[in-house]
């Protein structure tokens, strides 16, 4: 007689309910989830190398020099290193768990939403029922994170454009215009209805970007301080978590591993010593120690929340790199804004049946209005970054990959073996998470109560319109 037992997960996974099997019969099929993939165009190792550099070399690299400011030198450089390994560690065992629960339900491809689900689903008896709120935490917090990375990026493009059109015209505006003015094309490209259509705009955008960074570092490597002259240590410690949560807010991708993962045609080789993650996210981390450390050693305590606002001003080239990198942020801002769309198209569609085109257009311009109204009442790119990485980057990208390993490794590994091992990055995760949003919040309140009598040492070191002698 057969063993066999079964348990409902309580998950629709690409719309499918699926079951946990566990067999001790010798006749049934081996299940390989990776011969099992039917991937249409497969990418190559390098191919998905290439995509996770674009997915984390982003515009959140401009504040690394800040980011390093806030620390000092020597702490900023040990800060950014551990960030780097806890934020690809994290993300190496959030695909390790998909791994192994590829063979638990017999399916090849799982997003971060499932593998969320599923973990609680089959974990322990005590945490089944949570499997949906699991799944639930995992949806909103990615539409949380990618919303406000979106509000930054309209926070980043207008710091951009007005310091080029002050330069040319003299004529000073406050901040909030020119974030509003970006409103319309926004709106425009939001309208876009699908990503395959978003494809030149992408390649726009990396041209762009690299012909950016490529002006802005050449300016960087002339008429550096001596970096031992400089601030090795914070200002006060309890700017260290603002550093924190700006590095894992620039460097983390962790949304996108499952999809990279879901699509490789080697996907075994995504994981390993020498395997596709640990290649590209250490290609990643050179460049953001790269432009932090040579940002601030060049410029030392007058760094700004944006590495472009320290460029010459009287110069053609650092006009055209900050023009350059404020388009290529807005082309951005809609690859990252059909994640958010994507989520909460899905939680309200059922509702707009009749006309359901007219309403999609709607609901998109108004994900657009919303980002951009986020970005008016909290232009300081400096705090708004470090809030979004502390809030919601820790939670998403160290603290959930910690605890879906410990729920589907309940069986077969000590739960206190477990617990230790990741203990360091528990820590982290809770630091960041608490101490940077505290930090941010504090410095967020400070805009809009500049004569109150909040003191925090963790606030905007430097601003960006500060006068840099050259």
């Amino acid at each position: 007689m057969s063993t066999k037992t079964k348990y409902k997960i309580c998950t629709k996974l690409e719309k499918k309910e699926f079951e946990t099997v566990q067999l001790d019969g010798i006749n049934e099929k081996p299940f390989d989830p990776f011969k099992e993939r039917a991937n249409l165009n497969p990418t190559t190792d390098c191919e998905t190398t290439i995509h996770l550099l674009k997915a984390s070399l982003g515009s959140g690299i401009l504040s690394m020099p800040y980011a390093f400011g806030c620390a000092g030198l020597t702490i900023g450089l040990i800060a950014t290193i551990i960030t780097a390994i806890i934020c690809t560690y994290c993300s190496y065992i959030l695909v390790k768990c998909a791994h192994v629960l590829y063979y638990k339900v017999r399916v090849h491809t799982m997003s971060y939403v499932d593998v969320a689900e599923i973990a609680f689903a089959n974990g322990p008896p005590s945490v089944r029922k949570w499997s949906k709120i699991a799944r639930y935490c995992v949806m909103y917090s990615l539409f949380v994170t990618y919303f406000g990375a979106i509000s930054c990026y309209t926070v980043i493009a207008g710091s951009n454009f007005k310091e080029v059109i002050e330069e040319f015209t003299k004529y000073k505006m406050d901040i909030r215009i020119y974030i509003i003015s970006v409103l319309p094309p926004l709106i425009l490209l939001g309208l876009i209805p699908n990503l395959k259509a978003l494809a030149p705009f992408s390649a726009v955008a990396n041209i762009l970007i690299s012909s950016g960074l490529g002006i802005t570092i050449y300016y960087l490597v002339f008429d550096m301080h001596n970096p031992w002259e400089l601030r090795q240590t914070p200002k006060s410690w309890s700017n260290l978590p603002v550093t924190f949560s700006i590095t894992v807010f620039a460097m983390e991708a962790i949304g996108l591993m499952m999809p990279l993962e879901n699509n490789m045609k080697n996907p075994n080789h995504f994981l390993g010593i020498c395997g596709v993650l640990n290649r590209g996210m250490s290609i990643v981390s050179m460049v953001y120690i790269l432009i932090g450390f040579i940002g601030y050693v060049r410029y030392g305590d007058k760094v700004a929340e944006n590495i472009t606002a320290n460029l010459p001003s009287d110069q053609i080239a650092p006009q055209v790199a900050k023009v350059f990198i404020g388009i290529s942020v807005l082309l951005t801002y809609v690859l990252q804004y059909f994640v958010c769309l994507e989520i909460g198209w899905n939680a309200v569609k059922d509702y707009f049946v009749k006309r359901e085109k007219i309403y999609n257009s709607l609901f998109r311009t108004f994900l657009v209005f919303i980002s951009v109204l986020i970005a008016v009442i909290v232009p300081k790119i400096g705090p708004f970054v470090s809030l979004i990485g502390a809030l919601c980057f820790s939670f998403l990208g160290i603290l959930f990959p910690v605890i879906i390993e410990i729920v589907t490794y309940w069986e077969t590994t000590s739960m206190t073996k477990l617990i230790l091992r990741n203990f360091v990055v528990i820590i982290f995760g809770i630091m960041a998470l608490g101490f940077g949003t505290y930090t941010s919040l504090l410095d967020i309140a400070k805009i809009y109560m500049p004569n109150s009598e909040i003191e925090n040492d963790s606030n905007i070191l430097f601003n960006s319109t500060n006068s840099i002698p050259q």
